[in-house]
């Protein structure tokens, strides 16, 4: 894809003539025939359903700048189906012949205006850009071939960079260094080029010289320009088949499209697969002359919503009964929990967490503007082999969009965006992460606590905000992260603990696996709640209702006057671990606990379960202390501060000792193991000391 963003200028071996110009006589009567259906068609189209109101009339005198045309609407008019086979079949030809007759309806449909003269004139035609859409399935980009070429196509992806507008001409005008005759010459829509004639057609007079060969200097000023900008489309990351690298395809925006996509951005396009020489390309050297690179020429795009980005949006009648007679059972969230990774023993209230992140809460814009999320974020946080990864394996397999990714071999660009500079212009555009690639999804972390404190640091924005900010290399902007993020870390000590008796179970799993295999049922349910939870996103926003809202307002008060009291008690200033971020995180369990259930009111039961939630999960980690040291007993605090003094007088700065030694010696003099290994652990907290593989430790400062 080198190359892409190249602003140079582009040859073809043969012209286009936009507005008609040469083919016989026939080829000359279809296109009449064609102009004054395409007039017919936007003056009389009115659908069945609305007698006597014409949509495309109406469209073009509110928004005179382009037309957006339905192609069912033109397949339902013309019963013959000739203008939309043409469109089809040769739109390069056509779509102008559209554009023309549009311009001219509109010319039509406009009252006379005062001349320079006086005089009540015709108005002048204007351009009018036609835009299609279809409900037609998108096709692969990897099945884009040759049989193709020139005709319309419509595929799906994720836009990952988008080049800086450019001036496209779209009539270059020559004069003639001998004679200073003047020429218009028409230019190929799209990357394409102008072709330049070799002589002048100016008959010399006698005694005046001939003109050279090649004597045209082309005049910038006097030429007609459109906007252009190009993009680069990538295949959606759940279409890539695995082992493979995802492709790309560069895509022409001009005139009222441009400026209106930014990275990131899921895309529907309707365009013409055409192919164009690149400038610097390998491909032109000698010997080569008949390769060219594919491209797509817009003619239609819309933005995928967050519902429809994975496999088909329209529900059968069927499927619809099916969910909401499901959503009636009393039992319904349990049913949903029990198919939340069903081959992972327990865990029941971390795959009711995980439940909630995939069905998420509602997102909200107050009056001001200010959008409040609905994504729910959720850390596992767990010793080693309780199955961590599986849970984001089976939320990326389930989720509507979903990235995974491993925290060790993931740099805050990765997760976020970059500006990468391109090899041949020279010049720096966007291309996003994955938090930008998994708008509207979710983002799967794994080894969470193995990333490095300042990329860790880059998602901080992302996850509250669902915004990526830039300003690097002269690109300053703003991208959307629309998402979910599910993590997942070791604790800072981690090491194995006592853990349920699960052998039973885990045998049961692998004994029963090529049962499994052979059984279509296990994808038919997972399908079943990937549609599900669709549905549920796209028809479900629930909001708290008063007595549910009271009731968090007075748990949230009731924990906060707890701390306070304890903290009276104690006589110690106590960490207060819920604020109103927290509050926050509460409703958006009680929106997304309606959701599951497809209520469009979160009651009290929904709040007190999501209380429920939130106690044992944040409430139980401030408690059970994975910042133990914050709430300690004096008597304890001086423990910890001795076994430090020890630990340093143990080891000089810049040494090192395995873990498990230097324990072992403190012990023998008579510490407690488990106050040793706390005092290490508040040490590394502080970066007095860090962690070398096979847990040696180094003191890094006294």
């Amino acid at each position: 894809m080198s190359g892409w963003d190249e602003g140079g200028v582009y040859y073809s071996d043969q012209a286009q003539f936009p507005h008609g110009g040469g083919g016989d006589q026939a080829d000359s009567a279809n296109r009449h025939t064609a102009l004054q259906k395409f007039k017919e068609f936007i003056r009389n189209f009115q659908h069945k359903s609305q007698p006597n109101v014409f949509p495309y009339r109406e469209a073009l005198l509110s928004n005179p700048k382009f037309l957006l045309v339905d192609l069912a609407d033109l397949i339902s008019y013309d019963p013959d189906q000739t203008l939309p086979q043409f469109l089809r079949q040769n739109p390069a030809d056509y779509l102008p012949l559209f554009e023309t007759a549009a311009a001219e309806v509109l010319a039509g449909l406009r009252s006379r205006v005062a001349g320079e003269t006086g005089e009540m004139e015709e108005p002048v035609p204007g351009e009018v850009q036609v835009l299609l859409r279809s409900e037609q399935d998108p096709v692969s980009m990897r099945a884009l071939g040759a049989q193709y070429i020139s005709k319309l196509v419509k595929i799906s992806g994720i836009v990952i960079a988008a080049s800086r507008t450019k001036a496209k001409a779209t009539y270059v005008t020559l004069l003639c260094k001998n004679c200073k005759n003047v020429k218009l010459v028409p230019c190929r829509p799209g990357l394409g080029g102008a072709i330049v004639p070799r002589s002048c057609d100016h008959n010399p007079q006698p005694g005046e010289d001939p003109c050279p060969i090649d004597p045209w200097i082309v005049v910038p000023d006097k030429s007609k320009y459109v906007d252009q900008q190009t993009l680069k489309l990538q295949e959606n990351p759940e279409d890539v088949p695995t082992g493979e690298l995802p492709r790309n395809m560069l895509l022409s925006i001009d005139r009222h499209l441009v400026q209106t996509i930014v990275p990131g951005t899921r895309l529907t396009i309707m365009g013409i697969h055409s192919i164009f020489q690149a400038a610097n390309s390998t491909t032109s050297q000698k010997g080569a002359v008949a390769v060219r690179q594919p491209y797509i020429r817009v003619v239609g795009l819309e933005e995928t919503s967050e519902a429809n980005s994975r496999g088909p949006t329209n529900f059968t009648r069927d499927e619809i009964e099916d969910f909401k007679k499901f959503a009636s059972d009393s039992n319904a969230y349990a049913q949903i929990c029990s198919k939340i990774a069903p081959s992972i023993f327990g865990h029941g209230d971390v795959k009711k967490a995980v439940a909630c992140l995939l069905f998420g809460g509602s997102r909200k814009t107050l009056p001001d503007g200010v959008k409040l999320r609905g994504d729910i974020n959720v850390l596992l946080l767990g010793d080693p082999s309780t199955a961590k990864s599986q849970f984001l394996k089976f939320v990326e397999k389930t989720a509507p969009i979903a990235v995974y990714t491993s925290g060790k071999g993931s740099s805050a660009a990765g997760l976020t965006a970059s500006v990468i500079r391109d090899n041949s212009s020279r010049e720096f555009y966007l291309e996003g992460g994955a938090m930008v690639l998994a708008d509207g999804g979710v983002v799967c972390i794994d080894e969470f606590d193995k990333m490095r404190a300042e990329d860790r640091v880059a998602i901080h924005e992302a996850m509250e905000q669902q915004t990526i900010s830039i300003a690097k290399a002269g690109i300053t902007t703003v991208l959307n992260s629309r998402t979910s993020v599910l993590a997942a870390a070791n604790p800072p000590s981690g090491r194995y603990d006592d853990l349920m008796n699960i052998a039973s179970h885990v045998i049961k799993v692998h004994a029963s696996a090529d049962a499994a295999s052979s059984d279509a049922r296990p994808s038919k349910d997972d399908n079943w709640l990937k549609r599900y939870i669709h549905y549920c996103r796209t028809e479900c926003h629930p909001r708290l209702s008063e007595s549910a809202a009271s009731r968090l307002q007075e748990s949230y008060v009731k924990i906060r006057q707890d701390m306070r009291r304890q903290a009276n008690e104690t006589g110690e200033a106590a960490v207060i671990p819920i604020t109103v971020r927290q509050l926050e995180a509460i409703v958006r369990l009680s929106e997304a606990l309606a959701r599951m259930t497809l209520s469009h009111v979160a009651n009290d039961n929904h709040v007190m379960e999501a209380i429920r939630l939130f106690n044992n999960s944040t409430m139980d980690a401030a408690r059970s202390g994975i910042n133990q040291h914050i709430n300690l007993t004096p008597e304890l605090a001086n423990e910890i501060k001795q076994a430090e003094t020890q630990i340093k007088r143990r080891m000089g700065i810049g040494s090192h000792i395995s873990e498990r030694r230097l324990i072992d010696e403190l012990t023998r003099m008579g510490m407690n193991q488990s106050i040793v290994r706390r005092a290490l652990l508040i040490m590394h907290q502080r970066e007095e000391v860090e962690y070398k593989r096979e847990r040696r430790v180094i003191v890094r400062k006294a």
